[in-house]
């Protein structure tokens, strides 16, 4: 009899929980992260490090174009609750054009480079370089980024997809010197559900993508080569 009792007290137990859990989603109309990468934990190749003639000059970066197929560019996710229900996600602080744009500037800066402080316009034509101090200009488009989450009773499970073009050119010349598409993903399934964690899978999946930007030596060295002239 007092098993069976304990058996009952742990089925309503787990039925109210699910019960609160969906009283909660349903009343939450929209997630709001922070997606940034600061490069603090990031490994930087030899053949990137600033060295030389390279540690004076300066680098600009172009704030991203946003050419995402969606209808709302300020959503850059979704949650399903348990109860089926689609939350938006929103960026708190930074839109992504300039997360993206923030995150290789940090990246280059742990190179040992320096970066022009601000971000310029840039729409990646040639005949259309802004004019600066810097030697190259680093810019981009933003085709995929999305963070989601699928709520469950007892684990969530969370992914972020981001997908950029990104050209790098010379200034002084004129000239675009490389572009290339980079793609990366993170993912993971936790026990808790938290807006940080949605935002650490999309700042993870920048991370990748930035380090695959720079990951071809040739690159570096075309960058070194324009930084010098």
């Amino acid at each position: 009899m007092k098993k069976n009792c304990v058996v009952v007290f742990n089925l309503i137990a787990v039925f109210v929980l699910i019960t609160f859990s969906l009283g909660i989603s349903a009343e939450t109309s929209h997630y709001s992260i922070n997606m940034q990468y600061g490069a603090e934990k990031a490994v930087i190749p030899v053949y990137l490090k600033a060295g030389g003639k390279t540690l004076g000059a300066i680098i600009s970066i172009a704030e991203f174009t946003d050419t995402r197929q969606v209808d709302d560019k300020k959503i850059i996710g979704q949650v399903r609750e348990r109860d089926d229900t689609q939350v938006p996600v929103f960026s708190k602080d930074v839109i992504p054009v300039k997360a993206v744009a923030n995150g290789i500037k940090e990246y280059l800066k742990k190179a040992g480079y320096k970066v022009a402080d601000k971000n310029v316009q840039w729409d990646l034509k040639e005949e259309t370089m802004p004019k600066g101090k810097g030697k190259v200009i680093i810019g981009g488009s933003i085709e995929e980024l999305e963070v989601t989450c699928w709520r469950g009773v007892f684990s969530h499970s969370y992914k972020a997809n981001l997908k950029l073009t990104v050209v790098i050119a010379d200034l002084a010349k004129g000239k675009i010197l490389h572009k290339s598409k980079v793609e990366s993903s993170s993912s993971r399934d936790d026990v808790s559900f938290s807006e940080e964690e949605l935002g650490g899978q999309l700042s993870t999946a920048l991370g990748d993508a930035i380090k695959k930007v720079f990951e071809d030596e040739a690159v570096a060295q075309k960058i070194k080569e324009a930084i010098t002239q």
